[in-house]
């Protein structure tokens, strides 16, 4: 512990007192104890360091090069160095005012968003965005790697070099599936004021095991954690759907909900209307229409028929009105 600075220890066990709070309040879940070698970081109060442009002063290591400055101007809270692979990254806390500094959306209506396998997203516009599935494409590679890494001896160096190749080729399937989330939730929140989503049970479908691995490809969570943010900061509103509306049986004509739909069936026909159905446009479309409905219907009192959402935290007889800037998760 002399070898480094005082703040790293001592921001440690300020971190596991909030992480122990977090349990002790039901936010979280019981501390896990941190392995040494996987997410290797660590954190500087604001008076350990500095920074000069595209460089930053490190206690015990001196001034260190940075890729990039610092784009945000304000008061420099604190840093935490972190390790990816094998590559070290730096992430500055800036206390910045709170205003928005991305424009608002074009507003181009309301859009239902419907996730999915075989097209990462469905909008109600007809449009399907197809998901990179990183890890499918690697998978052959990954599999290779995962192969020399067990056969050398533990302790070696030749073991050290498998495991960073391993580690690289994970660091980039996760920044090839964030690149495409990032570039799909930036331009939903820039278009549209209002989004439709469902409320997925990730964790539940995981169980499947025939669709494990290509659930967690897509990265559900990861999406609608960036959609959320996105919106705020555009001063739009995220709709998130109750996760037992059955959006894909419902047609969008007459209403007629169907006993049941298998997943290899994409396509249906309305046994009511006679109306051709698209599963994922359909639902897609069911949301944008529960959105639609339930901004209408916001002013009214509980039980006045509109689906359960998950949109503000005022209850609609204190207020006429509802403020979208609240939205919760």
């Amino acid at each position: 512990m002399l070898e480094v600075t005082k703040c790293a220890p001592q921001m440690a066990i300020i971190q596991l007192g909030r992480a122990f709070q977090n349990f002790f309040e039901g936010r979280a879940c019981y501390p896990q104890f941190r392995k040494k070698g996987v997410h290797d970081r660590f954190t500087l109060t604001n008076e350990q360091f500095s920074i000069d442009g595209c460089r930053i002063r490190i206690p015990c290591l001196g001034w260190v090069r940075m890729r990039e400055p610092l784009r945000f101007a304000g008061k420099i809270m604190s840093t935490t160095v972190s390790r990816v692979a094998d590559r070290w990254f730096v992430s500055i806390t800036v206390d910045i005012p709170p205003s928005l500094h991305l424009p608002q959306a074009e507003n181009q209506g309301v859009a239902g968003v419907d996730l999915g396998v075989s097209a990462l997203a469905t909008l109600s516009t007809g449009e399907k965005v197809a998901g990179p599935k990183p890890h499918k494409a690697l998978l052959s590679r990954v599999q290779r790697l995962s192969r020399s890494l067990s056969r050398k001896r533990k302790g070696s160096r030749n073991r050290a070099k498998a495991k960073t190749k391993l580690a690289r080729l994970h660091a980039r399937i996760a920044n090839i599936r964030r690149d495409a989330l990032h570039k799909l939730t930036s331009g939903l929140t820039r278009r549209f004021h209002t989004i439709a989503i469902e409320d997925l049970n990730v964790r539940g479908m995981a169980k499947n095991r025939h669709l494990a691995r290509s659930i967690a490809d897509m990265g559900f969570f990861e999406f609608r954690r960036q959609l959320q943010y996105k919106a705020a900061m555009r001063d739009g509103v995220v709709v998130v759907a109750d996760r037992w509306l059955p959006s894909s049986k419902t047609c969008l004509a007459c209403s007629h909900v169907l006993d049941a739909l298998p997943l290899s069936v994409r396509e249906w026909t309305c046994p009511a209307c006679g109306t051709h159905h698209d599963r994922d446009i359909n639902a897609a479309i069911n949301l944008k229409n529960m959105a639609v409905s339930s901004t209408v219907s916001a002013c009214g009192k509980e039980g006045s028929g509109a689906p359960s959402l998950c949109l503000v935290r005022e209850t609609a007889s204190m207020k006429q009105e509802v403020s979208f800037n609240h939205v919760c998760a």
